[in-house]
């Protein structure tokens, strides 16, 4: 089992000397990887309903602030040396695909190979409208971006033929160390879930019961088979609320149970004693798995 922390980009950690520390604390602590969120700009009075909380919307201040993921994640490459940096979730459909394959190959040559791209095809109908990007082609535009990128980063001149994207011949370096960078569809949708088991080489739905999860995992296998891939080449991440406490380990187990591969802790739980929390974390859970 693997372990990360999302909302990594938050809170304390906006601060750059907090989250180098954090990142080396979660580094010496055993945590495989780091996870980002995104929002390039948050209208004030959206109408939007946030699917994540009851409320309908966002936790915390809309005036919070939350860091550009690849910014913060390439800030803190050169400060650690393992650990994986991610991106849960980044808003795919809002960015030109070119332009963001060569921005992650970047960073990817640059970190040794350590990137993950977690893709989501966003919730905030305003933050679409003031980036220009029509709402009701996001997930369209996440699929045309996902084939786009990966065309850029495997064929040595690359042409690629998609509805919202086009290019012929076209030559992007530098191209990611191991020739691609992992793909995870994020979401806790069905249509998530079969855009996973369609194109994804993980899927990471943000929430959900036992039951949820496991009627979500097994829509990912099941297309994959359809589609002809092997669902077992798709990695599982979720998240882990319930691991921290007296049933860390029971928590554990019955993600492993419903095929999980990596669990993700919210930053939330480590704001305060930073790496005095951190250690323990990887003393009391992730040591003992």
């Amino acid at each position: 089992m693997k372990f990360g922390i999302v909302f990594a980009n938050t809170g304390p950690f906006v601060d750059p000397v907090a989250a180098v520390e954090f990142a080396q604390a979660a580094e010496s602590a055993g945590f495989e990887s780091l996870w980002t969120v995104e929002h390039t700009v948050v209208p004030a009075g959206y109408e939007s309903t946030y699917p994540y909380d009851k409320s309908g919307r966002m936790p915390g201040s809309d005036h919070a602030p939350i860091p550009d993921p690849l910014v913060w994640l390439a800030f803190l490459a050169s400060a650690t040396t393992t650990i994986n940096l991610a991106t849960g979730i980044l808003i795919q459909p809002q960015r030109n695909p070119v332009v963001l394959a060569k921005e992650v190959a970047t960073l990817d040559h640059l970190s040794g190979g350590r990137m993950q791209l977690g893709v989501g095809v966003g919730w905030l109908e305003e933050e679409f409208d003031a980036i220009g990007i029509p709402f009701a082609e996001r997930g369209r535009r996440t699929d045309d971006g996902v084939a786009a990128m990966r065309a850029l980063w495997s064929q040595d001149q690359a042409t690629y033929s998609g509805e919202f994207t086009s290019f012929t011949d076209c030559i992007s370096r530098p191209q990611p160390v191991n020739g691609t960078v992992p793909i995870h569809i994020g979401g806790h949708t069905e249509i998530a879930a079969r855009r996973a088991g369609r194109i994804g080489d993980g899927f990471f739905p943000a929430s959900g019961s036992h039951r949820v999860l496991a009627e979500l995992f097994a829509i990912v296998r099941e297309t994959a088979t359809e589609v002809g891939r092997d669902p077992s080449a798709i990695e599982i991440t979720c998240g882990g609320n319930g691991v921290f406490g007296a049933d860390s380990m029971d928590e554990v187990a019955a993600l492993v149970d419903l095929g999980v591969d990596r669990i993700v802790v919210p930053s939330f739980l480590f704001w305060k004693d930073t790496a005095d929390s951190l250690a323990r974390f990887g003393d009391e859970v992730i040591a003992r798995v």
